[in-house]
């Protein structure tokens, strides 16, 4: 992570974890089941794309994950290829039980 993001705190909106840098966001958008949180989609704001911003938001959001003893369904294509690079670590299987009570849980939130 660059140095200007290490003490820039990562927030919990409940919907998705961001950190603000300069006025703009970096957030990933997720989902939590029990003790799994899919990470489904991050994004940097246009001002701040390319600056580490969307690096920092993802590397924090797996530190809260891990120091909270959950587990992460990295859905993102994004957070796939940091955990690959960065991290030295497989992508977790996700298992087709987990996908499926994944999307019924969407789906139910949705229409609730």
């Amino acid at each position: 992570m660059k140095p200007e993001f290490e003490y820039i705190p990562l927030q919990d909106t409940g919907e998705r974890f961001e950190i603000e840098f300069n006025g703009n966001y970096a957030f990933i958008d997720y989902r939590q089941m029990g003790n799994q949180i899919a990470l489904n989609h991050t994004e940097a704001d246009l001002l701040i794309a390319g600056t580490g911003a969307a690096e920092a938001v993802v590397e924090k959001t797996l530190h809260f994950i891990e120091d909270h003893h959950k587990k992460a369904l990295p859905f993102c294509p994004y957070i796939q290829s940091f955990i690959r690079i960065n991290r030295g670590s497989k992508i977790p299987r996700i298992q087709p039980d987990l996908i499926s009570k994944y999307f019924q849980h969407l789906t139910l939130n949705t229409l609730a």
